[in-house]
């Protein structure tokens, strides 16, 4: 057997990518079927083809990661499902973008066809640069089932999903208030609408009510739909108004007649109490339009220029428009005053353009059926949100869904599979294009232009990835998956819709769990954005640090559905503790030989343990119980805590040194045991940390000559009932906290570590055999020369230096750890300084200058320095004169 050692320095570029492709080469990422074993999926959420790895996806894909490494270990058959997403406005406009600049064309001009080869080719030279970024992370999916949504089988379930909504009758086609952005040109759910705050005014208009000299004054925040009014509304109740219900007003600049109603929506308290309706132009107006079947007068185009229904304004951009028909009002005399206002303003969640609430013929799915399951599958525990404060949120826009607006003014994308009649205007909705209309016959058929809602097709990603709509092996053992990983910010884009989706295609919930992880915020707590100029790129910090200082990082500082600050002084600390771990590995095969590895094993070592190994082999086992329990909560940041705190200190710092003497002595029983507990606490260590740190954990376990194969599929660690030693525990406990003790008093004294000083402990009857058990540790790690163990004070020195632990006092005497001159010199040394400080202080405060010209605070300051001074000049002259005393 031959014993190799680790490279002396920690490098890991010379490890991380030839170990991942070992790993690929292996297929021990595959997702296979295996009746054996108990399934464990997630789906990862797919990345937008236009981007690149960002820090939020570095926390995403790491938490995922360090499940299925967990559950791969602990003998599941587990599945990462990778693949990307088509996003379809992101895309659409990083191609147009491109297209402007490298051919100086818009899309129209290359049409259709033409875009979509383009737009393909950007996904395949894109898609694949996400790929190779997530891989340099270390994500363990399995490469060979990577999924697109827009690929053959995505496009199938997609249809499929489709069609059977619209059968059902959950689809429809209708005039509705959507939201439209005018910059992408193409509607939004409101999902994908992000509301700011903005600073606007409230502008105050009269409306003349007809044939009578009475005004009503409205208050609105977007005078340019004035244009598209159709009514003004007053609450039934309100006193004020009931007159004038179902008389008419002049639409002020218009001229036109709109009718005064009465609803029940209006606020009488709010404002005037007299309502505009735009039904064509306000989401709220909409549904009052619906309940009085008022006329609805778009008034925009789709780039958000005036159209010909808004007069004299055709053409203007809307608020070129609004500047300009204020002041017309104003001119005219209906302006009554315009005050400051600030209201939350709907952007497009692309390209942060303002939308414009617009009527427009769009498809639609009816969300009021859907919702009901997708609510009573978080009441009923089938799902459970971790944390479960993301409930109420959950709940709350379920609660309040509006329909979903499905269909996108855009080329990129799934294109709606509906056709319509050129003759007879029939709509077809079908799986495959219908070769002749079934109304009138005819084959002038021509196929929606519109594609649908990026979201759409995410909805289905949890079993469509599996084969859904056709009934597969993988879709029957890995479908309902585990566990979604996803960030509090796409809830309501994705989570949402897969709850509703899957419980609707597959009549069973998509995920158990749904893990919410907050946002990585710059060191300040500011969202890492283009526009600060904060984001860190991931790549950057592995290229320097490595994938396992970026991945230790993020684990440590998340906790479920909370953001996390990144510190790069907190990867650099990562990395010491890779490090850390690299060197104490070192040590252990350092001492490794063939004939000392030779038959090592835990009953040839039984009767030689110590309690030193008893103690480590015990803490060991309670981690891996301890850390377990932590990762099945999802407490992953506290499981990995804990895993650090063993290794670097009570492996490292404690262990590790108290089995120096055995490793460098004679007694070649002595050294078999400690190589024995060396080597296996650490495997277990390079185990637990594994799913976190995969590559150094893979690089230290191939040096380990008492193992086989790789990390990756090795047994998770278990927690062994005969491997917990209590009584060990607590006796090291106690001698540990002995020595922490003693080396706080030579600390404190100004010890050399190199000094060597006699301990005398007396002890209470129970705790005696647990000191001298104690003894050899105290030599070592507490610079002891020798132990004395009593039953009483008596010969211990007056003037011994002491401290207390749980049934024993501890006690050094002075003169074993100081040279009484040496120290008396330093003392002198220290004395002359200290009166230096004195005189220049006092100084100061004499000086009526300083008193009369220096800020009060600084002079306060001076005071207190004073007095710190004498207090440290009566501890040096007191330890003076007691060391000058025991000269004499």
């Amino acid at each position: 057997m031959e014993i190799k050692n680790l490279p002396k320095n920690y490098d890991p570029k010379e490890f991380e990518e030839r170990l991942y492709s070992g790993w690929l080469e292996k297929g021990y990422f595959k997702g296979e079927v295996d009746e054996t074993k108990k399934s464990y999926s997630i789906m990862l959420p797919p990345p937008n083809i236009t981007g690149q790895l960002h820090m939020g996806h570095a926390l995403d894909h790491t938490l995922q990661d360090i499940l299925v490494r967990w559950k791969r270990m602990d003998g599941y058959a587990t599945l990462w499902q990778p693949g990307t997403d088509h996003a379809s406005i992101a895309t659409e406009v990083k191609v147009v973008e491109k297209i402007k600049k490298d051919e100086g064309k818009s899309k129209y001009e290359i049409g259709r066809e033409g875009f979509l080869e383009r737009a393909w080719e950007w996904r395949n030279i894109y898609g694949r640069r996400i790929v190779e970024q997530m891989q340099k992370l270390g994500d363990s999916c399995d490469w060979e089932k990577e999924r697109f949504t827009m690929d053959e089988g995505c496009n199938k379930a997609v249809t499929e999903f489709f069609v059977k909504l619209y059968n059902d009758g959950h689809i429809y086609r209708g005039n509705r208030i959507i939201n439209w952005c005018p910059d992408c040109k193409t509607s939004l759910s409101d999902a994908e609408v992000e509301h700011e705050e903005h600073g606007g005014h409230f502008y105050h208009v009269k409306y003349q009510v007809k044939d009578s000299d009475k005004l009503l004054e409205i208050a609105t925040t977007r005078p340019e739909t004035i244009l598209g009014d159709t009514a003004v509304a007053v609450n039934p109740e309100d006193e004020r108004y009931k007159d004038l219900v179902g008389k008419n007003l002049i639409l002020p600049l218009v001229g036109r007649e709109i009718p005064i109603i009465a609803d029940d929506y209006v606020e009488m308290e709010f404002g005037t109490g007299a309502v505009k309706i735009t039904p064509a132009h306000d989401p709220n107006d909409f549904e009052i339009g619906e309940r009085h079947n008022l006329e609805k007068i778009v008034v925009m185009n789709e780039d958000g220029t005036m159209n010909s229904k808004a007069g004299k304004y055709e053409g203007m951009d809307r608020y070129e428009c609004r500047k300009v028909l204020v002041e017309d009002l104003d001119k005219e005399g209906y302006l009554v005053h315009i005050k400051e206002h600030t209201h939350n303003v709907g952007h497009c969640y692309r390209c942060n353009t303002i939308i414009e609430p617009m009527v427009s013929k769009q498809w639609f799915v009816k969300m009021d059926e859907l919702a009901g399951p997708a609510i009573d599958a978080v009441k009923s525990g089938q799902i459970k949100l971790v944390p479960e404060r993301f409930n109420k949120i959950y709940y709350h826009w379920l609660e309040n869904i509006r329909d979903w607006c499905i269909s996108r003014q855009l080329w990129w994308g799934h294109r709606i599979p509906a056709y319509y009649c050129q003759d007879c205007e029939e709509a077809i909705v079908s799986k495959e294009a219908p070769d002749k209309c079934p109304k009138c016959n005819s084959t002038n058929l021509k196929q929606d232009e519109d594609v649908l809602d990026t979201w759409f097709s995410s909805a289905l990603w949890p079993f469509s990835t599996l084969g859904w709509p056709n009934k597969t092996k993988e879709l029957d053992f890995f479908y309902k998956t585990d566990v979604l990983v996803t960030g509090y910010d796409i809830i309501f884009f994705w989570v949402i819709r897969m709850v509703f989706s899957g419980l609707y295609c597959m009549d069973e919930i998509p995920f158990k769990h749904v893990l919410i992880h907050g946002l990585v915020r710059d060191s300040e707590g500011r969202k890492m954005s283009k526009s600060l100029g904060n984001g860190i790129d991931p790549l950057e910090v592995i290229e320097k640090y490595g994938a396992d200082a970026l991945r230790f990082t993020l684990a440590t500082g998340n906790t479920p559905g909370n953001d996390m600050r990144f510190y790069m002084e907190r990867v650099e600390s990562a990395r010491n503790f890779a490090n850390k771990l690299w060197n104490a590995s070192r040590f252990v095969f350092m001492n490794l030989s063939e004939d000392l590895v030779e038959g090592l094993n835990r009953e040839s070592v039984e009767k030689d343990l110590t309690l030193a190994d008893k103690w480590v082999i015990s803490r060991v086992n309670e981690l891996a119980k301890e850390v377990t329990d932590n990762m099945e909560k999802f407490e992953l940041g506290m499981a990995i805590q804990k895993v650090y705190d063993f290794t670097w200190s009570e492996y490292c710092d404690w262990y590790i040194e108290m089995v120096k003497p055995r490793l460098y002595g004679e007694d070649l029983a002595a050294k078999k045991s400690a190589l024995y507990t060396l080597t296996y606490v650490l495997e277990n260590v390079l185990k637990l940390l594994h799913p976190y740190m995969p590559f150094i954990t893979e690089e230290i376990y191939q040096y380990l000559p008492t193992v086989d194969g790789s990390i990756v599929l090795a047994s998770w660690p278990k927690y062994k009932e005969e491997d917990s030693m209590k009584e060990e525990e607590e006796k090291m406990s106690l001698i540990m906290e002995a020595i922490r003790n003693v080396r706080n008093i030579r600390a404190e004294m100004n010890v050399i570590p190199s000094k060597k000083a006699k301990l005398m402990i007396v002890a209470s009857n129970d705790k005696i055999a647990t000191i001298e058990e104690g003894k050899e540790y105290f030599k070592t790690l507490a610079s002891a020369s020798e132990v004395e163990i009593l039953k009483d004070k008596v010969g211990i020195p007056e003037d011994a230096m002491s401290t207390v632990i749980e049934g024993a006092q501890i006690y050094i005497p002075l003169d074993e750890l100081v040279d009484f001159e040496k120290e008396i010199e330093r003392l002198q040394k220290e004395k002359s300084k200290i009166e230096g400080e004195l005189k220049r202080v006092s100084g100061k405060l004499s000086n009526q200058g300083f008193l009369a010209k220096a800020p009060e605070a600084l002079i306060e300051e001076e005071k207190a320095k004073k007095d710190k001074y004498e207090e440290m000049m009566k501890t040096v002259v007191e330890r003076l004169e007691n060391l000058q005393g025991k000269l004499k």
